[in-house]
């Protein structure tokens, strides 16, 4: 039996989008694709100097609700989980448990300093 998932955070689900910018080249924006209840973990987190400025990174574990793969409700590497102000980077996304009840994106929060 799987532990209790406490689902206790409304984050907003986006994906980015290329949109041409005229010159040849592009423009990412980002588009919302929906809402999901979730739960996070915090991991260790890091510091590293780059560029003039210093960027926190923590990776971070978010279990959502489970969805089938090629769902639209299914989130994916590559796209982010906003809340608030903070932006969490999906990096990869597999079930928690056998029968698929709630996935687990493995995400990484940055921050500048």
């Amino acid at each position: 039996m799987s532990a209790v998932v406490h689902l206790n955070r409304k984050l907003v689900l986006e994906e980015a989008l290329r949109i041409s910018d005229g010159a040849g080249g592009y423009v990412e924006t980002w588009t919302q694709l929906g809402t999901l209840w979730a739960s996070i973990q915090a991991g260790t987190g890091t510091e590293r100097s780059e560029d003039f400025l210093t960027v926190s990174r923590v990776p971070m574990k978010v279990i959502v609700r489970g969805a089938p793969v090629g769902s639209p409700r299914r989130p994916k590497p590559d796209q982010r989980f906003i809340e608030g102000g903070r932006v969490f980077r999906i990096l990869s996304v597999t079930e928690l448990d056998a029968q698929g009840h709630y996935l687990v994106c493995q995400s990484r929060e940055e921050v500048a300093s």
